[in-house]
């Protein structure tokens, strides 16, 4: 079993992060910046945009996600912040519905995207970045962490790419309550912290 370590995403860990993102999934494409744009603005970006404006986020701090490494080596990525900042979010149906916080609150922060290496998947690093977000949310002064997983049990088909926020037995396991199910698919979880 690999030993699975955890560290905020800052500039020093850039390699890391993009190491973490390109393995598998859309995280290339994606570069964790749905969260955070407006569709109209994700529509009208490329991937090296998307990929100066997640450099940019992560220079100019505080770190917006963790990176995992399993045995020195980047493994996966989390983001995880104050659920403001992640834009598209606040715009979320399955958020808008489910939510029992108000939506500006600085002190809800969000989990909104992993993205696992592919040869990494199935050694508990989802796990692990989960209860690494939990610790840093709650160093930062969260007040709630809020989620937004699929529900794996739901009787439909899940693809992997579909998993990049996370399967709801994950987010239960670490404590997490279920507070809305908006689509049979899709729970809103929380955490108090």
């Amino acid at each position: 079993m690999a030993e699975i370590t955890t560290a905020p995403a800052t500039t020093a860990q850039w390699h890391d992060v993009q190491s973490a993102l390109t393995g598998g999934g859309d995280g290339r494409s994606c570069q964790c910046m749905w969260p955070v744009l407006p569709n109209k603005e994700w529509q009208t970006t490329s991937v090296d945009e998307r990929e100066r404006m997640l450099r940019d986020e992560i220079d100019a701090g505080p770190p917006p996600g963790l990176v995992a490494y399993a045995d020195g080596r980047a493994a996966g990525w989390v983001r995880v912040g104050p659920r403001p900042a992640q834009r598209r979010v606040l715009r979320s149906r399955i958020v808008k519905s489910g939510t029992q916080e108000p939506l500006e609150d600085d002190g809800v922060w969000a989990i909104t995207c992993f993205s696992i290496r592919r040869e990494h998947r199935g050694q508990g690093i989802t796990r692990a970045l989960l209860d690494a977000a939990v610790d840093y949310a709650r160093s930062n002064g969260a007040r709630v962490l809020e989620a937004y997983p699929i529900d794996t049990d739901s009787g439909r088909e899940t693809r992997s790419n579909d998993l990049y926020v996370g399967a709801l037995s994950t987010f239960a396991n670490a404590g997490f309550e279920v507070i809305a199910h908006p689509t049979p698919s899709r729970a809103v979880v929380a955490l108090r912290l």
